[in-house]
Order: C-alpha cells, then sequence, then structure tokens
C-alpha cells in the first residue's frame, strides 16, 4: 500500500507504479484465505473478517480503498425494499424481503423528500462523515482513503421507489418526475454541505445513473434535470477544495463529458464504459479507476486473463492519474487460481 503513490495518482503526477484499488475481493473469503493464509469464511466472528480484509488488501498493495458513508439507512421514511440477491460468500448477502413503498405513480410525482425524510443536523452529519474518515485512516492509514455519498441523485430515487414505480413514474410524466428528482436533490445537497465540511480531502460520490445498455431515460431528460443538480450538489465540495472521485455502474459512455463538466476529479468505472474515451480527452486532467471486466477472471484462459490485464494497461500506463483495477468487482464465484494469476499479471504490468 502505498499513500505517496495514490496521492500522486490524484495529483497527477507519475510514481514508478500503476496503483491500485479493489472491490468485493477482500470479502471473498476463499481468496483471502489464500492470500494471508488465514483461515476465514462468511460466517466467522466481524472481528476476524476485519482483520482478514485488512491484511488482504496490504497484501495485495491497495494505494486506495473505495468508500462511502451515506447509503439508504438516512433514508429514515418510506422506502422501498427490493431484497437482494446472492452475491456474497455462502449468499449471506440475500434477501427476500421485497416491499413496495408507493402504489401510485401521480402520489409519487408529488412526493416532498423533506416530508418523508425530514431535515438535517448538519454539524451532527459533518461529525459521523470525519468519524467514517477517521475510521478508514485507522485501518488503512498508508493508502488513500475517502468518505461520501451513495445515494447521490438517481440512486437515492431508486432507493425510495424501487426499479419498477421509478421507471413508471418517468414514463408517466417525465417533467413531473424531473421536478421530484429536482426535490430529492435539494434534500441530499443537505449532505453535500455536511460532507463539504468534513476533514476528508478526498470523496466519493456515487450515483448509478445507466444500465449496461447505457441510460434508461432519455438523455435529454438527465441533461435536464440530473447534470444541473450535479452542478449544485457539488459545487461546495469545490469550494472546499475537495477532490470528488465519481462512480457510475453501467455504461455512461454518452454522459462522460457531461459528467466531467460538473468538476470531477476522476472516473471509477466499470468495462463498458469507454475507458479509451476517458484517457484520451481526460488523462491529463482527471484520474481513472478501471476497467478490467470480471467476466473474463470467471471464464477466461491465463491468457485472455493477461490480455485484459495488458488493454487496461496499454490504456491507461501513459496517464499518471490512472488506477489499475477489475471494474466490476472480484465476487465470490470468482475461482481463487485466476484471481491469484490476475494479480501476478498486474504485479508484472504494473512498473514503469
Amino acid at each position: 500500500m502505498s499513500l505517496q503513490d495514490g496521492m500522486a495518482a490524484l495529483n497527477l503526477e507519475f510514481s514508478g507504479r500503476v496503483p491500485r484499488t479493489e472491490y468485493s475481493a477482500d470479502t471473498n473469503w476463499e481468496l483471502v484465505s489464500a492470500v494471508t493464509g488465514r483461515r476465514v469464511t462468511a460466517h466467522s466472528p466481524e472481528e476476524e473478517q476485519a482483520l482478514a480484509s485488512r491484511e488482504f488488501k496490504k497484501r495485495w498493495n491497495y494505494d486506495l480503498v473505495w468508500n462511502i458513508l451515506v447509503h439508504s439507512q438516512y433514508l429514515t421514511g418510506r422506502k422501498t425494499s427490493m431484497g437482494h440477491a446472492n452475491y456474497a460468500s455462502e449468499n449471506v448477502d440475500f434477501r427476500d424481503d421485497r416491499q413496495e413503498a408507493f402504489s401510485d405513480p401521480e402520489e409519487v410525482l408529488r412526493l416532498d423528500p423533506f416530508e418523508l425524510y425530514g431535515s438535517l443536523d448538519k454539524a451532527q452529519m459533518c461529525r459521523e462523515f470525519n468519524r467514517n474518515y477517521e475510521e478508514r485512516q485507522k485501518d488503512y492509514g498508508d493508502c488513500v482513503n475517502m468518505t461520501g455519498i451513495y445515494i447521490t441523485c438517481i440512486s437515492g430515487l431508486i432507493e425510495m421507489l424501487g426499479w419498477d414505480m421509478l421507471l413508471t413514474a418517468a414514463g408517466t410524466d417525465p417533467k413531473a418526475f424531473g421536478g421530484l428528482a429536482d426535490r430529492y436533490c435539494q434534500w441530499i445537497g443537505q449532505h453535500f454541505q455536511a460532507l463539504a465540511e468534513s476533514e476528508a480531502p478526498v470523496v466519493m460520490v456515487h450515483d448509478d445513473i445507466v444500465w449496461t445498455e447505457g441510460p434508461f431515460i432519455h438523455p435529454d431528460w438527465y441533461r435536464t434535470y440530473v447534470f444541473p443538480n450535479y452542478r449544485k450538489l457539488f459545487a461546495p465540495l469545490l469550494e472546499a477544495g475537495k477532490k470528488i472521485l465519481y462512480t457510475s455502474d453501467g455504461t455512461y459512455t454518452q454522459f462522460i463529458d457531461d459528467i466531467a463538466a460538473c468538476g470531477v476529479h476522476g472516473f471509477v468505472l466499470e468495462p463498458t464504459t469507454d475507458m479509451a474515451y476517458i484517457a484520451e480527452k481526460y488523462g491529463k486532467t482527471h484520474c481513472f479507476i478501471g476497467n478490467a471486466d470480471t467476466r473474463v477472471l470467471l471464464y477466461g484462459t491465463k491468457d485472455e486473463i493477461y490480455q485484459e490485464v495488458k488493454r487496461c494497461m496499454d490504456i491507461g500506463k501513459p496517464y499518471p492519474g490512472f488506477f489499475m483495477a477489475v471494474g466490476n468487482h472480484i465476487p465470490s464465484n470468482t475461482p481463487v487460481e485466476k484471481a491469484l494469476y490476475y494479480n501476478e499479471v498486474y504485479e508484472e504490468l504494473s512498473k514503469r
């Protein structure tokens, strides 16, 4: 782990190696056990899991640890539960607690998030951000840490409404749905103001604005309601001198320029977003994190894994702000020997 290399990349300065991060690998307990020598499972005590995860990140030389604080736990009124599919080791994250909070799209289009979730004590929220950041610093003081917000705009509406009602309401009256997005962003803006006053120099802004196929609402709608709200939300962060990293799942190639214009300093992306475009247009002004495809680790040969890492390195290595990562996670069903080989290839090709 290297705070120096991680911060160099964020500051667009070359270091002797390409820095890296990963997602979910540190809770792939079979992989964690193989790397650390600690026998840990999905049912091990949390203290043992946390210790093994920290050691795994150090052995795999993470230079940045992705982290947010504000998720759906801050939506304390009515919200939809969509359950959760099997993903984690031994399926411990499976939930079948599906419950629709809203059944009438006309009601949804009139919702006021302040009435649903109340006003925020900004000073208290700032303390929570600081506590979250300090905990990360304590665990991973030798790499880049952050705190941040998951439910920025679209992700917040997904958590409130669920996918079915979100798409129904958006299709019923796109303009009125845009009004709901505006009101939601006014509410989440309280969290952004608190985040701006926090001690964290690097912040993560997450918003799943697209699917793998791209936008699920007309692109003009995003440019009318999402990105203008981003500019308002990000303004206090920029005024406070924060480094803003932006994450969206799916394919947001169509919106890369829009997102850049909102003031972010870095892009976190899955393999279906065009990293070569980001590198060519923004590689001298922005950092970017990605974007090997986990499907190659799942199903590919060693040669295919090597070529996938090389593809990413060929795109990113010429630019100082590039971080290597498997952009769509290294989940628990990834064969351990393939994950280990991926790491060997990263270590070989990371040297500048």
